[in-house]
């Protein structure tokens, strides 16, 4: 009887899990949102201060229950929050996954767990693929005093530069004002950068553990608090083994980028040490977040580090004990923007951090993702004359453009000029201990190193008005910008550059920059610190109506008032702007263009909203406010009885209404 019971569950667990065809090798990811009223969800919730462990049971468990439903065996990752998971199957595609899984009732949204890249220098010599680095023992190369020009005051045929000395004068950068680097690791011990970290984390293998994450993290584990980078480098022994499955290819092969450590250079070596070069905020600290490894990092291992960053708990993850105010993402791949982005960057900024993203090299051709997401400061590249390097993408979703880097040379065997000059170190595999390495005149060029400029300057504006918010950021960036040039670009050799066009499936190389192809203009760092000051002494105050005690189903009204307003001005307009819903608030009721506007929640939880407020000079100011919602409390009637204490029975005034609120919350559910 026991071996015919043992039978039955071997047959039914065939049956949920049926056999797919076999590239068994192939890995599916995922990214799974639960709605909030879903029975996997109500029946455990998944507090954000979990353990990890705590975190995986819950999420694993979810899983089980939505393959018995689909017919697919998952295994769980990282929770991203309480109700959004990466699951991993086998034998299919990810989008194949993706969709079996978005038909389940109680799934809000899936997305493919794609996997992102740093911004690779292309092999075109004229930008920079030949090797002329001066400090090279290979070949016959001419030395060349290199200077940071990017750093400098405009002049002469160098337009694009951001005017740093200037900005100095105000602000080097203050040490409590914490710039994330989401890369690939640094090298901390590098003698220009030593001193200017805090705590950090490797998010690497926290989306997924297993072999792949592994290889992928190339530092022998999977997450853990060590974000120091063990190098990248990638060789066809790699590709024979697991990564060879995970969208790894030949273009992959090659020796460590250093990329973060090249990145946080840009953005806070040191300075008036005797040593080397400096970065745009000296004065600052760079909170290193490993998200990239051996051919990238994914999406989930990407956003959770975003949340760590910005202070937002993320279950399994130690709560982090500093709070960046800006995060830096030099890094991107093909696609939209997803939603879990959208989410993600939305309670980023409502955290208080400002997110830069680096447009990426594609040669001319569309901004990918995460770059294109809104709420981001989205940066392209200007060669020193201002026109836009051939490297850079471009279109409307770019912010502002910063210098980027250019490798023209004036002979065969010349140095390369204007190249980026950051932090390096010179292992080709592994790191060389304290290596005091700078890139020099090598071809150290791209989008990736126009993005930390601007964080860099983004940390200084903060410097000086700690509660910057992004959308007054990305406001100052834009208004102080320096117009594009319309002339200057090019060589005899090549003739006038044309004017940039909206992105298509044509490649555009170096071209004059317009607002709507590169951003605003050209970042100038001294005209962003002098704007910013200008800022403070104003505030916005959001205020509320009920000021405590909301419960679902209940409207509140929100009042914003700016004071302060510098020179006279007035408020021109405000605007509301719906953060984050949290499942219970779709959009405001009314108001969302004036100083008071209404929302109804429809259930217990918490929401945030925002206030823009546009003075008369077209200065923008802003305030988020999370709104905590609580459950409706129903009161039962005192109870009637004699004779003893015999307790007596409910009223039917009292069932009826219970009943009534019992249908409205079947039907509030029925609704999500």
């Amino acid at each position: 009887m026991k071996s015919m019971r043992l039978l039955s569950i071997v047959v039914l667990a065939a049956l949920a899990f049926p056999v797919l065809a076999q590239t068994a090798d192939t890995e599916a990811r995922v990214i799974v949102r639960f709605k909030p009223q879903a029975d996997s969800v109500r029946a455990k919730a998944l507090a954000l201060r979990a353990t990890r462990t705590e975190a995986r049971e819950i999420a694993q468990t979810r899983a089980t229950a939505l393959g018995l439903r689909t017919g697919h065996r998952l295994a769980a990752g990282i929770s991203l929050d309480e109700r959004t998971h990466v699951m991993v199957a086998k034998g299919m595609t990810s989008a194949q996954l993706a969709r079996r899984l978005a038909a389940d009732g109680e799934v809000e949204l899936v997305a493919v767990d794609q996997r992102r890249k740093i911004s690779k220098l292309p092999n075109d010599p004229l930008f920079g693929g030949a090797d002329v680095n001066p400090e090279s023992t290979v070949g016959a190369v001419q030395a060349r005093t290199i200077d940071q020009w990017y750093l400098k005051k405009p002049a002469g045929q160098v337009v694009s530069s951001i005017n740093a000395p200037a900005a100095w004068d105000t602000t080097t950068g203050t040490s409590t004002t914490i710039v994330a680097v989401l890369d690939t690791g640094v090298r901390m011990d590098h003698p220009d950068l030593v001193g200017q970290f805090v705590t950090g984390y490797d998010m690497i293998g926290f989306g997924s553990p297993g072999a792949t994450s592994t290889a992928i993290a190339n530092d022998g584990g999977g997450a853990d608090a060590d974000p120091s980078d063990p190098g990248d480098w990638v060789e066809q022994a790699d590709l024979n083994g697991v990564l060879g499955n995970s969208g790894c290819d030949s273009s992959d092969i090659g020796n460590s980028s250093w990329h973060g450590t090249r990145v946080s250079g840009l953005i806070a070596a040191l300075s008036n040490n005797g040593l080397g070069m400096a970065g745009v905020g000296w004065g600052l600290k760079i909170m290193p977040v490993r998200v990239l490894g051996k051919c990238g990092g994914y999406d989930s291992d990407i956003m959770a580090g975003m949340k760590w960053a910005a202070g937002i708990a993320v279950p399994g993850l130690p709560a982090n004990a500093n709070k960046a105010k800006v995060l830096n993402l030099s890094l991107g791949g093909s696609g939209s923007c997803s939603d879990l982005y959208k989410q993600t960057i939305s309670a980023v900024n409502a955290a208080g951090a400002t997110v830069v993203i680096a447009a990426g090299n594609s040669e001319g051709l569309a901004v990918g993702s995460p770059g294109n997401c809104p709420g981001v400061v989205t940066v392209a590249a200007l060669r020193h004359v201002g026109t836009k390097v051939g490297f850079s993408s471009l279109g409307t979703e770019v912010t502002i453009a910063a210098p980027g880097g250019n490798c023209i040379n004036t002979g065969l065997n010349d140095a390369c000029l204007y190249p980026m000059i950051s932090t390096t170190n010179s292992g080709s595999k592994g790191p060389v201990a304290a290596d005091n390495a700078y890139t020099g005149s090598s071809a150290s060029v791209g989008t990736s190193f126009s993005a930390p400029i601007v964080s860099g300057i983004v940390g200084l504006m903060a410097s000086v008005r700690p509660s910057l918010t992004s959308v007054e950021a990305t406001q100052i960036l834009k208004s102080t910008a320096r117009a594009f040039p319309t002339t200057g670009g090019g060589s005899a050799a090549d003739g006038n550059p044309p004017q940039c066009k909206a992105p298509s499936a044509t490649a555009q190389d170096e071209c004059y920059c317009t607002t709507t192809t590169c951003g605003a203009g050209m970042v100038d760092a001294a005209a962003a610190v002098a704007a910013t000051v200008a800022l403070n002494g104003t505030t916005v105050a959001i205020t509320q109506n009920p000021a405590s005690g909301l419960t679902a189903g209940q409207t509140l009204t929100l009042t914003a008032a700016a004071s302060g307003l510098p020179g006279g001005r007035t408020v021109a307009s405000t605007a509301w702007v719906l953060v984050d819903g949290g499942g219970i608030v779709t959009a405001f009721a009314s108001g969302a263009n004036t100083a008071t506007a209404t929302a109804t929640p429809s259930a217990a939880g918490t929401f945030t909203v925002r206030a823009d407020v546009t003075d008369s000079a077209g200065a923008v100011y802003s305030q988020s406010s999370t709104i905590s919602v609580a459950a409706v409390v129903v009161t039962p009637p005192a109870t009637s009885g004699g004779g003893g204490g015999g307790g007596g029975a409910a009223s039917a005034l009292w069932l009826a209404g219970l009943l009534l609120a019992a249908l409205a919350l079947r039907r509030s559910a029925a609704g999500r």
